[in-house]
């Protein structure tokens, strides 16, 4: 069988299972069991698959098929302007949370120097993307999963960033390394209630520990605010992703433990997504 029919039979299983981008999905998993890019693919759909590699892709359809994500199919996820590898251990990186990444880079545009705190690094996309977009920053993560760990050492390996980067595996609660000039965060905040009526896609397959935000959907959040208090220089600024219906909440929570709101900056579908504050 050549690329091409490999591709249209995916396409009919994953079209069958109601899998949206099906076409787009069936390419991507091509590429990914021959080793290719896209474009290869794009050019080359009369080349015959070996059987090896036809059986390959035929596995990544049928896991497709049960929702399982592409980007943990391909172990990758592209975030901001840098490609991270993933895996069922951490959250995949949403288009949503590069708004703290943007608001970073806008913030400290005329800062030649700053120690950042990622509190629950995850595959490290925040972070690492700051830090490589600037040379002179250090940063620091912390995270209660040892494999998110391992998986921002590698991200930060490949995206060269490796020496300005410290790791360390703690709850939140108990850590107390360092005084930052930036703290950021992108905690579990969905309502434990909730969780049940996520995609498929997301709570069959996605870490729980990334997604729980508890029987409010803020004792992460409440965890995360009050050790930045602690953590974080006088003036520093804190940059926080919260859901969508919980920027009235937490305001009150951020205000209690000493800090101003600069601004609440809304995503690409309109929803409060993220809360800049200053410390004072």
């Amino acid at each position: 069988m050549n690329i091409y029919s490999a591709i249209i039979k995916g396409t009919k299983i994953l079209n069958d299972n109601l899998i949206l981008s099906s076409h787009l999905d069936a390419e991507l998993l091509m590429a990914q069991a021959i080793k290719k890019d896209r474009k290869y693919i794009l050019l080359n759909s009369n080349k015959e698959l070996r059987p090896k590699a036809l059986n390959t892709f035929k596995n990544l359809i049928k896991k497709r098929s049960f929702r399982e994500p592409i980007a943990y199919l391909m172990n990758k996820k592209f975030f901001w302007k840098f490609e991270f590898y993933v895996t069922m251990d951490t959250l995949i990186p949403r288009p949503d949370t590069e708004l703290i990444v943007e608001n970073v880079l806008k913030l400290t545009k005329h800062k030649n120097k700053l120690n950042i705190l990622d509190i629950g690094i995850g595959s490290g996309c925040i972070l690492l993307s700051i830090l490589k977009e600037r040379k002179n920053y250090s940063g620091t993560g912390v995270d209660i999963s040892q494999k998110c760990l391992n998986i921002s050492k590698i991200n930060a390996i490949k995206l060269n960033v490796n020496s300005r980067l410290k790791l360390f595996k703690s709850n939140i609660d108990k850590f107390t390394l360092g005084k930052y000039d930036l703290i950021v965060s992108n905690p579990p905040y969905i309502i434990k209630q909730r969780l049940k009526y996520l995609d498929t896609d997301v709570i069959k397959f996605e870490p729980n520990l990334a997604l729980d935000g508890g029987l409010d959907g803020l004792s992460e959040i409440r965890k995360v605010i009050r050790k930045s208090s602690e953590l974080i220089k006088k003036n520093g600024k804190f940059i926080l992703e919260i859901g969508y219906d919980q920027k009235n909440k937490v305001t009150k929570l951020l205000e209690k433990e000493g800090f101003y709101i600069n601004s609440s900056i809304k995503d690409l579908a309109n929803n409060d997504r993220c809360i800049v504050s200053t410390k004072i």
